[in-house]
């Protein structure tokens, strides 16, 4: 039996989120947080919408799912972003204690995948769906250079 709960279903997932912020004429970062295959919480970037600099994907996707937890830990949960987490969502991210972060594009201006600005015991990892998470950002930041 093929398990269709895999990264890959995730990170579609996660994307899915990205191209809503995209629509929403935000930078197109989405993310889904999961729990024994289950997704607990989906969200996107509303900083336009919320005129609020922390609202990143990451952010949002944090409190949704330690609102459906109870709980401020993350725990046994793995983040499915598609944009590399800045320093502000790192260090959030870090407090968390999540246990895994998987993530798509770089960011090729900051690059934080190497710092030890995560938890200890977080596993990182990248480059699923590179291409179309970097992809969507080109086109982003082309139009808006129009």
């Amino acid at each position: 039996m093929i398990n269709v709960y895999n990264d890959t279903y995730f990170m579609k997932a996660a994307f899915q989120e990205a191209k809503k912020a995209y629509d929403l004429d935000e930078v197109p970062v989405g993310a889904v947080v999961v729990l024994e295959n289950t997704i607990i919480a989906r969200a996107h970037n509303l900083t336009e919408r919320l005129t609020d600099v922390t609202a990143h994907a990451e952010m949002q996707a944090i409190t949704a799912a330690s609102e459906y937890l109870g709980a401020k830990y993350l725990k046994g949960c793995t983040l499915f972003v598609t944009l590399e987490p800045c320093a502000m969502c790192a260090g959030a991210l870090a407090w968390s204690q999540i246990d895994r972060i998987v993530f798509g594009a770089y960011d090729v201006n900051k690059k934080y995948v190497d710092s030890n600005i995560y938890h200890p015991k977080t596993t990182i990892e990248y480059g699923l769906m590179e291409s179309e998470s970097s992809e969507l950002l080109k086109a982003f930041f082309r139009k808006k250079r129009i």
